[in-house]
């Protein structure tokens, strides 16, 4: 992810490592007497983990939000997944269109740019067989 020159590290949104830090709102006794017998304040975040997270990320644009997604370790597992399908099909494509093509010697290593010009003379050459 690249960095703006103003900017020294991600931005990220703060992390509750600490328990007391959920309830940060609830001041430091606790007991059950200062909270009418519930004990814990009524300001405390009692919905979902991710919540908080969804709530920060709210004011974010669209662009520094999909950048902060592709930051996470999970995203980039998976693009490089998808990545490496890619490659390999391109791959094969190549094989395949190399095993067509007639060389000498036949087990001839060509590169990809080679195996393409290889093709267009090739396709030429038929079609001049075919209009003679």
């Amino acid at each position: 992810m690249m960095l703006n020159s103003d900017q020294t590290e991600i931005d990220l949104p703060p992390t509750h490592s600490e328990p007391e830090s959920v309830f940060s709102d609830c001041g430091r006794s606790g007991g059950a007497e200062d909270t009418g017998g519930v004990g814990l304040c009524s300001q405390s975040r009692v919905g979902e983990p991710g919540e908080a997270l969804k709530k920060d990320l709210q004011h974010l644009s669209r662009e520094e939000r999909r950048r902060r997604r592709r930051a996470t370790a999970k995203y980039r597992t998976a693009h490089a997944t998808r990545e490496r399908i890619r490659v390999e099909a391109f791959n094969m494509a190549f094989a395949e269109l190399r095993k067509l093509l007639p060389t000498l010697p036949p087990d001839k290593k060509l590169s990809k740019i080679e195996i393409l010009r290889l093709a267009i003379c090739y396709i030429s050459y038929l079609n001049h067989v075919l209009d003679v």
